[in-house]
């Protein structure tokens, strides 16, 4: 059995949780841990001269699974050859040797890694005609009936709650069977297959009765992006509205999560409901702020009642009468509001989040993508330029793949006219051009551009990037294009951050010895860009910390236009007039080719503009909420102490 590295849910906090979940401090560590139990389970098999039968999954979750699975072949001599296997589902119809077939994914993560026999690999078909599929379904079914049934299979969890495929709405006697794929599915697949209308809207998967039919079923789930539904699986009523939940009436299941998927678990998120705890500082500001926000009461409205009411009578106990902790709450969160983001120059600093001195900072803004500055924090960056601090952005990646391709056609047709037009004479620019055409007319759904049509790309996004730069009033010399190398695949996935990365950070921070730096914390998904380049960052940081510059840096995390802090996190909010908000609208709008139409569009209809408009203003909002003054936006960032 597994045991955790930080956690599980046990006693009085199991009233709150219906399945058995086990917290561990990151992803890696979970990864390897479940590795442990399937690699011990194989090996009991392979002493009773048994198969060992596992149901197997795709998507983000298990690829360190697998990733650990294939170093304890190649490295520690685990043999697969007594497994055989079944992986949930498959997009239909589907080429096997497609970029987004499971296929693919699974030969190129695990089966091609390992020694498991080909015909013991089983994914579903995808080039079946419709008349097949029926038969085909009842026969993989049967495949496993005959073996006795999975043995141990392993899940991942969509956004409404699908396991396998099985979408909201599947019932609990499902059968393996071709399913239309519900608009959020779709929407959370489509960055893989560059948009929705070229994502499938048909798969195959195994049904719910099978899943729960498995001796044994492990279920991972990374980020905060799952934490929504992860609680709603654990802890709410069992409804095939999120079919997750049907686990809690299996007898041997389990959740393995990390620490942000389990974020919004209540032993976690209102560990005072469940046990006697210590109260911190962090944990009464919010546990206070939670009360008045769930209460819809201004903080100094709080009453002691209101506090014994809901589970929160230890505090009063432990720090005396609502009024004394509503003052001292109310004080803290004022203090974080702030209109000199760089400090404010001959002023007291005590109750400040930034300090006074140096007046005159030097400020290094880091993007992921070429747009992450102007949308995350678009007002401070406006705020910093115009208040005479030296700010300079660095742009982490190109973001080439987030341009579509008519617009990459539409900008090398421009070099064409415009040599045409001033008599230039450019056989190699006609040739550029040609090839980029024949390419993109040709083009197949998910197909790797070629590196001339990714280059344009690139070029587009680092124009309009030097115009939001320009707009802000930066010179060409505070303006920096790293172009990390992990990035620049032209696919969707990644390479890993190197040390090429983490040198070119390195390297820009020295060489401008910030007072401040700010970096993307937008943590949605563990595998995203945001997340890579924040890594880059934090090893930078390890390795530049003794250097003395060091001391005077503070570094200061804003999120992206898919998530904000929590109130209870914010260490620093700037706030935006309705006239500084319509400018860092205009900033936003110079990225032309993320307006009206964008690439990876994510479950969020709204344009990235509109998406920080409103989640700028619902921070106003909240501190208007908790009694404090009515701004029309705020910007929220919280320090990373390193």
């Amino acid at each position: 059995m597994l045991k955790s590295k930080i956690d599980k849910a046990t006693g009085f906090e199991k009233r709150f949780e219906n399945i058995n979940t086990v917290v561990f401090e990151n992803s890696t560590d979970a990864s390897k841990e479940v590795a442990q139990e399937i690699a011990a389970l194989i090996k009991e098999k392979q002493k009773e001269g048994k198969p060992c039968i596992l149901g197997l999954a795709t998507g983000s979750s298990p690829k360190g699974l697998y990733a650990e699975l294939v170093r304890l072949h190649k490295e520690e001599g685990l043999s697969f050859k007594n497994v055989i296997s079944f992986n949930l589902d498959e997009y239909y119809p589907m080429e096997p040797n497609s970029i987004n077939s499971y296929v693919r994914f699974m030969k190129e993560l695990l089966f091609d890694h390992v020694d498991i026999l080909p015909e013991n690999a089983h994914v579903p078909d995808g080039l079946l005609t419709k008349e097949q599929i029926a038969d085909y379904c009842h026969e993989y079914e049967a495949k496993i009936e005959a073996l006795g049934g999975i043995d141990l299979q392993i899940l991942g969890i969509g956004g409404n709650g699908h396991i396998g495929f099985n979408e909201s709405g599947s019932l609990q006697n499902s059968k393996t069977r071709l399913v239309a794929l519900d608009h959020i599915t779709r929407v959370a697949a489509s960055k893989d297959f560059f948009g929705l209308n070229n994502t499938p809207r048909t798969a195959i998967t195994l049904g719910v009765k099978k899943i729960m039919e498995a001796k044994r079923v492990i279920l991972l789930a990374w980020g905060e992006g799952k934490a929504n539904i992860v609680k709603k699986s654990v802890e709410d009523e069992v409804t095939n509205r999120v079919p997750a939940s049907f686990l809690q009436e299996h007898n041997n299941a389990i959740f393995i999560l990390d620490k942000e998927a389990s974020s919004k678990l209540t032993r976690i998120n209102k560990p005072w409901l469940v046990e006697k705890i210590v109260w911190t500082d962090k944990l009464t500001r919010k546990a206070v702020l939670g009360l008045a926000l769930d209460l819809k009461k201004p903080i100094l409205m709080l009453t002691d009642a209101d506090y014994i009411e809901n589970g929160m009578s230890d505090l009063l106990a432990d720090s005396g009468p609502a009024y004394d902790t509503n003052i001292k709450i109310f004080n803290k969160l004022q203090n974080t509001i702030t209109g000199w983001p760089g400090g404010k120059p001959n002023a007291d600093d005590s109750n400040r989040p930034e300090r006074a001195e140096p007046a005159k900072k030097r400020v290094l803004i880091f993007s992921p993508h070429p747009d992450d500055d102007i949308i995350s924090m678009g007002g401070t960056f406006m705020r910093l330029q115009e208040q005479g601090h030296e700010v300079h952005v660095a742009y982490q990646t190109s973001g080439n793949i987030a341009v579509a391709d008519d617009e990459a056609l539409r900008f090398a047709r421009f070099v064409i006219d415009y040599n045409e037009k001033f008599g230039i004479k450019s056989e190699e620019a006609d040739n550029i051009y040609k090839k980029a055409e024949a390419f993109l007319q040709n083009k197949k759904n998910s197909e790797i551009d070629i590196p001339e049509v990714r280059y344009i790309k690139g070029l587009i996004r680092k124009g309009e990037a030097r115009a939001t730069s320009y707009f802000v009033g930066l010179p060409d010399s505070q303006i920096h294009f790293m172009e990390l190398p992990f990035y620049e695949t032209g696919t969707i996935e990644k390479k890993p951050i190197g040390p090429e990365d983490i040198q070119l950070t390195v390297d820009l921070i020295e060489k401008i010895k910030p007072h401040q730096i700010y970096a993307a914390g937008d943590l949605a998904d563990p595998h995203g860009t945001h997340k890579v380049c924040l890594d880059a960052i934090f090893e930078a940081v390890k390795v530049l910390k003794p250097k003395e510059f060091m001391n005077d840096c503070w570094l200061w995390l804003y999120r992206g236009a898919w998530q904000e802090w929590g109130i209870d996190e914010v260490e620093m909010a700037v706030p935006m007039s309705p006239d500084q908000v319509l400018a860092k609208r205009h900033g936003i709008f110079k990225h032309q080719s993320q307006k009206d139409g964008v690439v990876f569009q994510g479950t969020d209809a709204r344009e990235f503009w509109q998406r920080a408009e409103d989640r700028n203003r619902e921070t106003a909002e909240l501190y208007h909420q908790l009694g404090l003054a009515t701004y029309a936006a705020m910007e929220a960032f919280v320090r990373w102490h390193y």
